[in-house]
């Protein structure tokens, strides 16, 4: 049996790193200010970057907001960090931060051909597509934000197990606008995200327990869903949770997803579906002064076709080796924190 220690994090347009699409993989310079973060250099986000990844000891990572080649991503990894990685950015046309995967292959943890990578441009089921989220009757056109990851991994002494990497629509509102407006758009983003999630419920994740060659292949799905489990004002109109629609439906038990992170609560937490101790993400509110949220919207799900709870021992990486909170140990790293979880097939 293999045991891995799987990352996911959103690494905040790490896109601004480098230099234009037109040219040889490069960074940009040292000095020069990232376009997203203007009180950071090119410099201050590798080496923070690099250095809180380094802590979480991970052999594979995926990335959620990379940059747009895999040339690129390979860069940071041979020169940032230590070891010797084998990267992938699954591209989509015109899109930018895009997900993205990283496999430590200096340690021996894997096989000779660590991976293989489905171009998810060539699945339809990733195409723009219609589907009706509120059920009025109406089918409504949709795509995704990000062409999600799709990869194979093959451990060196276990079982190959697959990863699906998203990021789904942002629910963010970060300009203030009057009431009707403000909600109008929170409505919109909530259909976009369950109609997303949607979409790979019913057309992907069904059929892949369905189909003989992947029914037994156990399969992560995780990344950055921007939803959380319950229903905000807007999902309470919808009748519909973006994240809980990825997990799966009761009736069809067995193929429902376990949720890592849930699995670490407390039994206490557990029974009452308390999850304040659980969030992946901080910010400031828009429009109300010295409010901040704390949110859970980056998750590590795993099907129930693994041996028992493959996927375990999750957790929000908070609090950096030298005791303080990631954010000021690595201010300039990004908004989001990683999640840490070990993989056993």
């Amino acid at each position: 049996m293999a045991e891995l220690t799987l990352a996911v994090w959103n690494m905040e347009w790490m896109n601004d790193l480098f230099g234009p699409n037109q040219d040889a993989p490069a960074f940009r310079p040292d000095d020069e200010p990232t376009a997203h973060s203007s009180d950071a250099t090119v410099k201050q986000r590798r080496e923070h970057l690099s250095s809180l990844l380094q802590e979480l000891k991970a052999d594979l990572i995926v990335i959620v907001e990379g940059p747009n080649r895999t040339g690129e991503l390979q860069l940071f990894f041979d020169e940032d960090m230590p070891g010797s990685w084998q990267t992938y950015v699954q591209p989509g046309k015109g899109l930018v931060q895009n997900v993205c995967l990283a496999v430590r292959v200096d340690e021996g943890r894997f096989a000779d051909i660590p991976m293989k990578t489905f171009d998810t441009n060539n699945l339809e089921v990733f195409d723009p597509f219609q589907v009706d989220v509120d059920e009025d009757g109406i089918s409504e056109q949709y795509q995704f934000s990000r062409r999600p990851l799709y990869t194979e991994i093959y451990p060196k002494d276990g079982n190959p197990f697959r990863i699906l990497g998203l990021h789904l629509k942002s629910k963010g509102i970060f300009s203030s606008y009057e009431w009707s407006k403000w909600w109008q758009i929170a409505d919109a983003n909530r259909r976009k995200i369950l109609a997303q999630a949607t979409r790979i419920r019913l057309d992907f994740l069904d059929p892949y327990f369905e189909d003989p060659e992947t029914a037994n292949i156990p399969l992560i799905v995780c990344g950055d869903i921007n939803d959380g489990p319950g229903l905000d004002a807007s999902e309470k109109r919808l009748f519909g949770s973006g994240i809980e629609r990825l997990m799966g439906t009761v009736w069809k038990p067995d193929v429902c997803f376990g949720n890592a992170l849930f699995d670490q609560l407390s039994k206490n937490d557990q029974r009452k579906l308390d999850f304040s101790d659980i969030y992946t993400t901080n910010f400031k509110d828009p429009i109300f002064n010295s409010t901040w949220h704390r949110v859970w919207i980056d998750h590590v799900l795993y099907s129930k076709n693994g041996l028992g709870s493959w996927v375990h021992d999750a957790r929000v990486h908070r609090m950096s080796q030298s005791g303080e909170p990631v954010w000021r140990t690595y201010p300039h790293a990004s908004d989001h924190f990683p999640i840490v979880a070990t993989v056993s097939t």
